[in-house]
């Protein structure tokens, strides 16, 4: 029986070996044969599955979608990768844009000089999108 024993596996693809085991139970990674002795042995290709699994976490992708890319990549010819990867691409850009409207109330919150989160948000100028709800909270306490 030729191939990697999972500590090999797992050092050559830069997880450890528990990982291996986690992706075999959510069904990432196939269950691989076994020694007489019961020890796991994974075929070759293994390695790169491992590491594609890994680029595609790099990218945002969860492991629900990842198996479901993997099992679009066992039926060649179901169309959906295209589509998979349109949809996270589009989810990226969503959250990039968060991200930039995030860096601009903490920039204009910075140039007003906002010391202080209660004393911000009880002026009209408080560039903190919340502190109109921070304001009513603070006014209908006791």
């Amino acid at each position: 029986m030729t191939g990697l024993r999972s500590k090999q596996l797992a050092e050559a693809a830069g997880v450890n070996p528990q990982t291996l085991r986690y992706y075999e139970r959510r069904g990432l990674l196939s269950e691989p044969e076994r020694t007489l002795g019961g020890h796991r042995v994974y075929p070759p290709e293994a390695v790169a599955v491992l590491r594609m699994i890994k680029a595609a976490q790099r990218l945002g992708f969860t492991l629900d979608e990842i198996a479901d890319l993997l099992d679009v990549g066992r039926h060649r010819h179901s169309p959906g990768l295209r589509a998979r990867v349109t949809a996270k691409l589009a989810d990226v850009e969503a959250r990039i844009a968060d991200l930039g409207a995030i860096r601009d109330t903490l920039r204009t919150a910075l140039a007003a000089g906002c010391d202080d989160l209660i004393t911000c948000s009880h002026t009209a100028s408080c560039p903190i999108p919340f502190s109109g709800v921070a304001g009513a909270e603070l006014s209908s306490r006791p």
